[in-house]
């Protein structure tokens, strides 16, 4: 598939999805959204892909909305969005909801400037990875709009109201270090050994784990931030456990330990996820 402001491809069993205009810091359009979308489609379909690293080309991750059309810029993209039942859909949501529903594991690495939907963008991505020369910032209300993204729902819970609010409320730009003090990033590198590092973790999920447990794995992790109590995750846990439990993969995991080798996991995410993985609650838009 051809794409013209992404860049899409596959190595090592790790996707990495590149945001391609580097000429405008990798500045969000709807058609940057359209191929997101496409992109996670093609690594949730390719059974081959166990991990994917979204980065950003040149020196920026994403500078947020294009800004390039003026004070208008917003109302306008308000306006050329699909409308489903009669509201128009914001498109750094439409991304983060798929992104959320990936089967696969998300790793950001932020190169560099992260700013807007450059940054809740990566809110349902699993890992975010920094430069340390990273910039950060959720501006909206400094631009006289809100955080879009859904993400009034995944900030506060990455890093806890108190330190959404003041990020959000104030609207400034922070350093790298900052972020991993308040917890938004799990590591910061030097610039020339981000994606070395975001590469590393994704070669070490797809080395040594079933994809079908991870799949299971993180759709159990997200849907348990909004479980009732701990007792509704341990149903959860439960009918898992009962269904891949004596599973090939199960078989194959316990016989690669005893035998000290590496496990060749003969499950696939396409053929073989169970019935009981928990699925996002139905979209009304259709996303």
């Amino acid at each position: 598939m051809a794409f013209t402001e992404i860049e899409y491809g596959v190595a090592d069993r790790v996707a990495t999805i590149t945001l391609n205009r580097p000429e405008r810091l990798n500045a969000f359009t709807l058609t940057m959204r359209t191929e997101l979308i496409e992109a996670f489609d093609l690594a949730d379909a390719d059974d081959d892909v166990r991990a994917v690293v979204v980065t950003g080309a040149g020196r920026a991750f994403c500078a947020g909305a294009d800004l390039g059309g003026g004070g208008g810029t917003f109302g306008r993209s308000q306006r050329e969005a699909e409308l489903v039942n009669g509201y128009p859909r914001d498109g750094g949501g439409t991304v983060a909801l798929r992104i959320a529903r990936s089967l696969k594991p998300v790793i950001a690495a932020i190169n560099g400037a992260a700013v807007g939907v450059g940054i809740t963008m990566t809110l349902p991505m699993d890992v975010r990875l920094a430069a340390d020369d990273a910039k950060l910032g959720f501006v909206f209300a400094r631009r006289g709009i809100v955080p879009e993204a859904a993400s009034s729902w995944f900030l506060p819970r990455i890093v806890g109201i108190a330190q959404a609010m003041e990020w959000a409320a104030t609207g400034r730009v922070f350093g790298a270090a900052e972020a991993l003090e308040g917890r938004l990033v799990s590591r910061v590198h030097p610039r020339e050994e981000l994606l070395p590092a975001a590469y590393a973790l994704a070669r070490e999920i797809a080395e040594n784990t079933s994809g079908v447990s991870v799949a299971a794995v993180r759709r159990l992790m997200w849907s348990g931030l909004s479980a009732s109590s701990p007792w509704e995750a341990h149903a959860a846990d439960s009918r898992l456990m009962t269904e891949l439990g004596p599973a090939a993969d199960a078989v194959e995991g316990v016989t690669a330990f005893l035998e000290k080798r590496q496990p060749a996991f003969p499950m696939s995410v396409g053929e073989d996820l169970p019935p009981g993985v928990p699925s996002w609650p139905e979209d009304p838009y259709g996303v």
